[in-house]
């Protein structure tokens, strides 16, 4: 007695079909499973087992035999639960079809037959879209996030019973409906809470806009963590493209809460000084996205940047580059998307008063330089922005004008990227500090004058060929934002001063 039914297997955010074949044959009782499975799937034997009983349902005394196909794809997690459940139920006619190639099934099951919920949901009804399935049956906390899928069926079950009733009379269940994104939630920190540092402000809506990297240097509690709290809600809000693209991440990530549906709101990612490179990129016997793809289409903060280890610092190259992490396994390649705006905070000097005209630096020279050789020059060029934050004078925190909410300048930020999307609408980029280099040629044309200028201080500041490039995005932004089609010798030489600046 064979059945076979449809389940999907995660690599990275990619997920790829498998076909479970369960035969139930007579024999000495055993319960054998094959097709690279990994100590978590060979573990579902017990779980499956007591879940089938427990069900009310009896678990044959027979040679049980389970093929997860392909061979060459290795299987983990606990979502095989499921699927491997209903087709030993298949093969013994409880399940009435011994043949269901219409479903994709995945969940976990506990002791007495109840179904968890799973991660990788999302990406796994997105293929199963594209591998033209009718539906999914998957556990009922995961079916709004399965249901932002348009065009596919999702029954979501909490028990063994109710998936044998809903694979043996369908129309009895009735289908979650489609999942609409949350609003953003009210708590949003607002920039109006930041007194005073007009510059620091300035660079960070310059940031938003093109999606540049921002590094803020300065004393301890004059904002710097503060500000970088607040980006997230100045950037635009996520398309649905995006939005889908996110969601995906943290589903796979096993951080999306249950039940969810479409995350509408930008990331924001403050790992701590200690974390590791691995959870930093991404990585693992079984890939998982680190921080940075956490982050993808947000803001990833490294308060006290200086404090993480430089070799965790400096695996930060590639996804600023390119925009995404690869992650190379004997079995597979994996391709995490990072596409972020990266927020650094950093002290002066190790006591943090450098350059403070109130409070004195204890530190010597040969500290100084100590501590900020450990942000390395390859690292420090791919900084578009760097700004000084100094203590902001205590009479400026009681009292004056209210300062700009985020609501103004997420206004004038979304004008921006709306110039930057009808210029790039047949490019495959969306900001400016995404344009390669022929591009750039194209978009950010200066004039005569812009041109010596920049000519200069590359000269006088022995810009890179890549900070050359990067001012010149930056320039293109600040044109962005006064609504200029030309980048004017003004846009080039506020540029410049954030370049000069730490």
């Amino acid at each position: 007695m064979l059945a076979c039914l449809r389940t999907a297997a995660l690599f990275g955010v990619d997920a790829w079909p498998v076909e479970v074949e369960v035969d139930v044959s007579f024999g000495f009782p055993s319960f054998a499973m094959v097709g690279l499975p990994d100590a978590s799937v060979r573990e579902s034997r017990d779980r499956v087992r007591s879940a089938i009983r427990n069900s009310g349902f009896e678990f044959p005394p027979h040679r049980v035999t389970v093929n997860l196909a392909p061979a060459d794809v290795r299987k983990a997690g606990a979502a095989f639960d499921l699927p491997i459940a209903l087709g030993i139920l298949a093969a013994l006619g409880i399940v009435e079809r011994r043949d269901i190639p219409e479903f994709v099934l995945l969940g976990e099951l506990s002791l007495d037959g109840s179904i968890h919920a799973t991660r990788g949901v999302l990406p796994i009804a997105a293929a199963a879209r594209r591998w033209k399935a009718a539906g999914v049956l998957l556990p009922l906390q995961n079916a709004a996030e399965a249901a932002i899928v348009s065009g596919l069926t999702v029954f979501g079950v909490s028990t063994l019973a109710e998936a044998v009733q809903a694979l043996n009379a369908p129309s009895s269940v009735r289908p979650h409906q489609t999942a609409q994104a949350a609003a953003r939630p009210a708590t949003v920190p607002d920039l109006a809470d930041v007194r005073g540092q007009l510059l620091a402000r300035r660079a960070l809506e310059i940031a938003c806009a093109g999606g540049h990297n921002l590094l803020l240097v300065g004393p301890p509690g004059a904002g710097k963590t503060m500000m970088a709290r607040r980006m997230a809600g100045v950037l635009p809000p996520l398309t649905f493209d995006e939005a889908l693209e996110v969601t995906s991440i943290h589903s796979v990530a096993g951080l999306l809460p249950a039940p969810a549906g479409l995350i509408a709101d930008r990331p924001f990612r403050a790992p701590h000084h200690t974390i590791s490179d691995v959870a930093l990129v991404g990585g693992g016997a079984q890939p998982r996205p680190g921080e940075v793809s956490l982050a993808h289409h947000g803001v990833l903060f490294l308060d006290e940047m200086l404090e993480f280890s430089r070799h965790v610092l400096e695996v930060l190259r590639q996804p600023l580059e390119e925009g995404a992490v690869t992650v190379a396994r004997a079995a597979r390649t994996v391709v995490f998307p990072a596409r972020f705006v990266l927020a650094g905070a950093m002290n002066p000097c190790p006591c943090g008063f450098a350059g403070d005209p109130v409070r004195e630096c204890r530190c010597t020279p040969v500290q100084i330089d100590r501590y900020r050789g450990r942000l390395s020059g390859p690292l420090r060029d791919r900084l578009d922005l760097t700004v000084e934050v100094p203590a902001v004078p205590h009479d400026a925190l009681w009292g004056g004008s209210t300062a700009e909410s985020s609501a103004a300048v997420r206004a004038r930020v979304v004008a921006a990227r709306d110039w930057q999307h009808q210029r790039y609408a047949s490019e495959r980029i969306r900001t400016n500090a995404e344009l390669t280099p022929s591009l750039i040629h194209r978009h950010c044309a200066l004039d005569a004058a812009s041109s010596r200028l920049l000519s200069a201080a590359a000269a006088r500041l022995a810009l890179t060929a890549r900070g050359f490039d990067r001012m010149r995005k930056v320039a293109r932004t600040i044109a962005d934002l006064a609504g200029r089609g030309a980048i004017a010798q003004d846009d080039v030489a506020e540029a410049l001063q954030y370049r000069m600046a730490g």
